[in-house]
């Protein structure tokens, strides 16, 4: 049986998840990547890794548990480092995403691609 309540919090997070693909697709498209990207699972994760000038078989090791914790931070750290911000903007983005990547997205930052690229 639904509630009001239960409503609400459904479209709360619903409306939550479409403002984080809002995010993530303008900081894609920031970093010259296409946006629709970020709606494809696990593809997302590669483009991301792109970003952050990660190598794209570390999408094996965000598959591992445990492990993920430390390669994901390593990539949320490059891609801080890419848009020209710091370790503490990487954890900000590790540990609050739903903070930190609207003001990726919509501050003025702009991306520098790795050196590799």
């Amino acid at each position: 049986m639904n509630t009001t309540g239960d409503l609400f919090l459904s479209l709360l997070l619903f409306g939550l998840a479409v403002f984080m693909f809002v995010a993530m697709w303008k900081v894609f498209t920031k970093a010259g990547r296409p946006g629709w990207a970020c709606l494809i699972p696990f593809y997302n994760l590669y483009v991301l890794l792109k970003i952050g000038g990660k190598p794209g078989w570390w999408i094996l090791l965000l598959l591992i548990p445990l492990v993920q914790l430390v390669f994901g931070f390593l990539t949320m750290l490059g891609v801080a480092e890419r848009f020209g911000k710091g370790i503490g903007y990487a954890v900000g983005l590790f540990l609050m995403p739903v903070i930190f990547y609207p003001l990726l997205a919509f501050g003025n930052t702009t991306y520098s691609p790795p050196a590799e690229e």
